[in-house]
């Protein structure tokens, strides 16, 4: 609909400035004399748009021009509220501000706080989202950052870096920063480290790829997981995973086959399953959840003997 294409070209040249007639007409697969009289129409409409003739010349619109909240429909507020509610939930700073202009803004929507989003895990404390914005603003100012790091297998170690860029991925935030103490760019889970300080001494900009740090969690190499799960362990099961890797059993059983980044975490989430799960493949994963069984019942048979001596 023509109405439609006003819309985009208006769009369009909000982001990227200016445009040739040509460009468009190649975009909507329309004549550039239709792409003038759409120009011809939103001028008519009070839209500031203007064209200049020759080399590098094109259509523009007005630098101080803003878009009229009635160009964008309801479903569109509704889509751009709920982006804005789900980075929200990622404790990215200076979110709420920007919901509640947007909010005000869209005064046709009831209520822009109709719906929540929260991937905070149980027992989060409140000083994550002051580390964030720490982290942020020293990436910004390209501040050198120093904190105690805990590895994925519980080390703990003094790191001096300088931030690169944020990932969100898995539920959690992820710091690619090069690290001064090893060197080399690296990946770190934010909810890890400790004791973050922002130093006053600034870095320059490393030319080498964020692709080359060294992998996190997330970026682990995949290995396939062939479980057995007992029934009572389902609802579980459809917490993180969807049908089309879940296969039922004739004797009531469950058959997982998922592919997902080997690392400590692994282990946790299927000991956490306690007699609820049996590791079919691979050999090592089941090889390793047995020897830590094992273990954990020395563990507590010693606990068990040293309560009965005293």
């Amino acid at each position: 609909m023509k109405i439609n294409r006003l819309y985009e070209i208006t769009t369009i040249l909000l982001n990227k400035g200016t445009v040739t007639a040509k460009e468009l007409a190649d975009r909507f697969d329309v004549s550039t004399r239709t792409i003038y009289r759409d120009i011809d129409v939103l001028s008519t409409a009070g839209v500031p748009v203007y064209m200049n003739k020759g080399s590098g010349g094109g259509i523009a619109l007005l630098e101080s021009y803003a878009m009229n909240r009635a160009l964008i429909s309801e479903a569109e507020s509704e889509s751009l509220l709920i982006a804005l509610k789900t980075l929200q939930a990622t404790q990215y700073p200076e979110v709420d501000k920007a919901l509640e202009k947007i909010g005000a803004l869209f005064k046709k929507l009831p209520d822009y706080d109709w719906v929540e989003v929260d991937f905070s895990p149980w027992g989060a404390i409140a000083n994550e989202k002051n580390k964030f914005n720490e982290i942020k603003q020293a990436m910004l100012q390209r501040k050198v950052i120093r904190f105690v790091y805990v590895s994925g297998e519980g080390h703990r170690s003094d790191r001096l870096a300088e931030p690169v860029k944020l990932i969100f991925k898995g539920n959690a935030w992820y710091l690619i920063a090069y690290c001064r103490c090893r060197q080399q760019l690296r990946t770190f889970r934010i909810s890890r480290l400790k004791n973050l300080e922002v130093t006053e001494e600034s870095f320059d900009e490393r030319l080498v790829s964020v692709s080359s740090a060294k992998a996190a969690d997330y970026q682990r190499e995949l290995v396939q997981l062939k479980l057995r799960f007992h029934a009572k362990a389902l609802n579980r099961l459809y917490d993180y995973f969807d049908d089309a890797f879940i296969s039922a059993n004739h004797d009531g059983s469950y058959i997982l086959e998922v592919s997902l980044p080997e690392g400590e975490w692994i282990y946790s989430y299927i000991l956490s399953f306690g007699s609820l799960v049996e590791v079919i493949e691979p050999e090592h994963i089941r090889d390793t959840i047995i020897d830590r069984l094992r273990q954990a019942l020395i563990f507590y048979e010693d606990c068990t003997l040293s309560a009965l001596k005293r």
